[in-house]
C-alpha cells in the first residue's frame, strides 16, 4: 500500500508541472491566428468571386444560344411565335426554348447575386486587414511659394 501511494506521490509531483506549463497565454497565437485566417480568407473570396462570375458567364451563354435558337424558329414563319390566350407559345419547341433561356437566366442571375455578396465578404476582409497605425508617419510637404506676377 505505502509503495502505491509514493508512486503516485511522485507521479502527481512529476506531472505538475506539465500542467502548469500547459497552462500559458495563448492570446497572442489566436490573434496572429485570426489575422492569418482574415489575410488569407480575402484572397479565397476573392477568388470564389471570380469562380462564381465565370459560372453566371456560362449560364448567359447558354441563355443566349436558346435565345437565338427561339429567334431563329421564329424567323422560320410568319406564325412561328404567335402567342396562345395564356400567353405561351403555341408551338412547343418555340415554348421550350423560351422556358430554358429563362431557366439558364434565372441561374446566371443566381450566381451574380452569390457573386455579388462574395464581394461585399472580400470588402470587408479588404477593410478589416488593414493595419491602423502601422506604416510611415505622415510626412507634411514643404511649404510652398504660390504667386502671379503680371508686368505691364
Amino acid at each position: 500500500m505505502t509503495r502505491s501511494l509514493l508512486l503516485g506521490a511522485m507521479l502527481i509531483c512529476g506531472a505538475a508541472p506539465r500542467l502548469s506549463a500547459q497552462h500559458r497565454d495563448l492570446s497572442g497565437q489566436r490573434e496572429s491566428f485570426q489575422r492569418a485566417v482574415v489575410h488569407n480568407g480575402k484572397w479565397l473570396t476573392a477568388a470564389s468571386v471570380a469562380a462564381l462570375i465565370f459560372f453566371a458567364e456560362r449560364e448567359h451563354r447558354r441563355s443566349r444560344r436558346e435565345w437565338n435558337a427561339l429567334l431563329d424558329v421564329c424567323r422560320s414563319a410568319q406564325d412561328a411565335c404567335a402567342l396562345g390566350s395564356n400567353g405561351r407559345y403555341v408551338r412547343s419547341d418555340a415554348e421550350e426554348l423560351y422556358q430554358r433561356s429563362r431557366a439558364f437566366d434565372r441561374r446566371a442571375n443566381r450566381w451574380l447575386l452569390g457573386a455579388q455578396a462574395g464581394l461585399l465578404a472580400t470588402t470587408a476582409l479588404f477593410i478589416v486587414d488593414l493595419h491602423p497605425g502601422v506604416g510611415p508617419d505622415n510626412i507634411p510637404f514643404a511649404p510652398m511659394r504660390v504667386g502671379l506676377r503680371i508686368a505691364f
